[in-house]
């Protein structure tokens, strides 16, 4: 196997993220286990398993539910497997094991594997790249394949794999005889490098680079490949076209973010591994066009990304609407995907910032507090009522739901938060970088040896951050590159309570030294509330501030604050108070000041317009708490942005 030339390994044991690690151990992936079997009382049934034991042999039945719908076992496999790496379990280990072989049961002699077609008939696979999925859940399959591995030894999900990705090598690509398609819905890029990283083997570097390369090159493929099959492109006459599925021109000549968010991150990510392992420089500038599109001209402030439900898409800048966003959990999970990549690619400060605001915000907010509801949609501003009648806003859920007939986003949670020391912590030569601040214990396997740190801290809640040097045996110096946040205005650092006088570069604060175990550094990041304002070009945001501390957005909530949220008005200097609450949505920090609230008096007799008079308003404590905790307390209004 190849072998990586460092690496970071971290058991987690934070207050914040290590809960809700915990959470997807003990609580999502056993329930969306038997999601997957189809158990849940009053949800959409999955038909996942069942799919696969009718294309194994194993039982008669037709194929149900989405023609994705193999992926949501893929990336359920994914999420157990990093759970394994921290918490060894037999049990799970066993039934991995036995999904694996039901999976490889599946296979066909050459290697194909989807449900679909296996079922409904092999001699239509590959006929309809664009919208079928076949190369989407080979993607995820392949992920979970190497997470499996990785995480239990076990080589019978790699198998399938390998075989998997050689029968795309055998049908796809440049060369005589072979298709010259690439997916519909992006994600195999990305599988193909990790699977190449984890094998050596050069053939799927190559293909994962094929397809980046051949996407919306003339022949434009799915124009073809639609007259072929007679069948019209659902999104061809309206904004979109082929550009939602970034496959409308190269991406080379890209200039924006475009089409289905979700793909649209998936490829960029695929794009930016491509670019790092080919050190292309076309393909490095064409990612860095992408990040800038999104994060700054077409990004929420949660980190929620495709703000439009036609298409689940991007549309143009700063169209940025608050009670009809779309804002996928999915995709806000791609731009942490397509951040860490870019991390990957140059270290700078504003990668690893947007991905925990996305982390934070729009990714946390996708599910319930017990992990057993989820939003596929992310609002900033909600009615409840709105979302019943109004057709522009029925895509919006007021409350989270049990599972999805398209149930993406669970296991896509699941599996991000199962690996997230990955997206905190990595190495590079004799540097080990902390990209997000997550307590545990640290042991970075750098080419000269190993060094080893425990990290300690009360992270978004409090400011202060201790790293312990517990071992080394590297005797040259080492390098510790932290991060100091953007929102962060001032810091203070100590290495043996010694204040240190070097500057951040590029987001990073550098510290090289020869490193002693017991030798202490502190790092206390000020965390002061802000009230935050919206470009004037975002026109729903005129007059308005979001409240953030850290990392953390904050709203308004009906459970604290009552209903008709839209007449709460902040001051122009408003003073907060910050306290933390263990008791409130299982623990968090409540910021509270004095705001106004617009005065109904005059207004007994119902009528509905009257000449102008000086609006009245009343004095009322406005009580915020952290975007992600909003819909745990029963269904009612939420508002991110207030007026001021």
């Amino acid at each position: 196997m190849a072998q990586k030339d460092a690496a970071v390994h971290a058991a987690i044991h934070d207050p914040f993220w290590g809960s809700r690690i915990k959470t997807v151990r003990t609580q999502m992936i056993p329930y969306q286990w038997e999601a997957l079997n189809d158990r849940i009382p009053d949800a959409e049934p999955s038909h996942c398993i069942k799919n696969f034991r009718i294309a194994a042999g194993l039982e008669k039945g037709n194929f149900e539910g989405f023609v994705f719908q193999d992926s949501d076992l893929a990336k359920w496999m994914e999420a157990a497997s990093y759970t394994l790496l921290s918490h060894p379990d037999k049990q799970l280990e066993e039934t991995l094991e036995e999904v694996a072989a039901l999976i490889a049961s599946a296979q066909q002699p050459d290697g194909y594997l989807d449900t679909y077609y296996i079922i409904n008939g092999l001699d239509k696979r590959f006929t309809d790249l664009r919208d079928h999925h076949e190369l989407y859940c080979a993607g995820h399959m392949i992920e979970a394949a190497v997470a499996h591995h990785e995480a239990t030894g076990s080589k019978t999900l790699l198998r399938v794999a390998r075989r998997l990705a050689d029968c795309m090598e055998r049908n796809f690509g440049p060369e005589e005889n072979r298709l010259r398609g690439y997916p519909g819905h992006e994600v195999l890029e990305m599988a193909l490098v990790r699977l190449h990283e984890a094998t050596g083997e050069k053939r799927y570097l190559k293909l994962a680079a094929y397809f980046i390369n051949e996407r919306g090159q003339a022949p434009l493929y799915f124009a073809g490949e639609a007259e072929k099959n007679g069948k019209r492109c659902h999104w061809e006459d309206g904004p979109l076209g082929l550009q939602y599925y970034q496959a409308g021109k190269p991406l080379r000549k890209q200039e924006d973010a475009e089409g289905h968010a979700v793909r649209a991150v998936y490829c960029y990510s695929g794009a930016a591994d491509v670019a790092r392992l080919y050190n292309d420089e076309s393909l490095k500038a064409f990612c860095r066009r992408m990040w800038e599109s999104i994060t700054r001209r077409r990004m929420y402030i949660t980190g929620g990304i495709g703000s439009s439900d036609y298409g689940e898409a991007f549309t143009y800048d700063y169209d940025l609407p608050n009670d009809t966003v779309y804002a996928e959990t999915c995709a806000a999970i791609g731009l942490v995907f397509f951040a860490k990549r870019m991390l990957a690619l140059e270290k700078r400060g504003e990668y690893a910032d947007v991905m925990e605001r996305a982390l934070y915000n729009g990714v946390l907010s996708g599910m319930s507090l017990d992990g057993q509801s989820f939003f596929y949609v992310n609002p900033l501003e909600v009615v409840p009522e709105a979302c019943e009648k109004d057709q522009l806003r029925r895509h919006v859920k007021p409350t989270r739901q049990k599972w999805f007939g398209c149930a993406c986003c669970p296991p896509n949670l699941a599996r991000l938060l199962a690996s997230l020391p990955r997206y905190a912590y990595e190495a590079e030569k004799n540097c080990v970088f902390v990209h997000l601040y997550l307590g545990g214990q640290l042991q970075a396997n750098l080419p000269e040896g190993q060094i080893s740190f425990e990290l300690s801290c009360n992270y978004p809640w409090e400011e202060e951050i201790r790293l312990r040097v517990t071992g080394c045996e590297v005797k040259n110096p080492v390098t510790l590159a932290l991060r100091i946040p953007g929102w962060c205005r001032s810091y203070r650092a100590t290495v043996n309570s010694e204040a240190i006088n070097e500057k951040p570069k590029e987001g990073y604060l550098y510290l090289t030294r020869s490193w002693q175990t017991g030798d202490t550094l502190s790092l206390s990041l000020d965390m002061p509330v802000e009230c935050i304002q919206a470009n004037p070009v975002v026109r729903e945001d005129i007059g308005k501030r979001a409240v953030m501390r850290g990392p953390l957005v904050y709203c308004l909530e009906q459970a604290d604050n009552g209903p008709g949220l839209h007449r709460l008005r902040l001051g122009s200097d408003p003073q907060f108070t910050a306290r933390f609450e263990e008791e409130t949505l299982g623990g968090v920090t409540v910021l509270c000041c004095e705001g106004k609230k617009l005065s109904d008096a005059g207004w007994e007799d119902g009528e509905l317009y009257r000449p102008q008079e000086a609006e009245k308003y009343e004095s009322f404590p406005l009580r915020f708490i952290p975007y992600y905790a909003w819909a745990n307390r029963g269904v009612g209004e939420m508002s991110v942005w207030v007026r001021q």
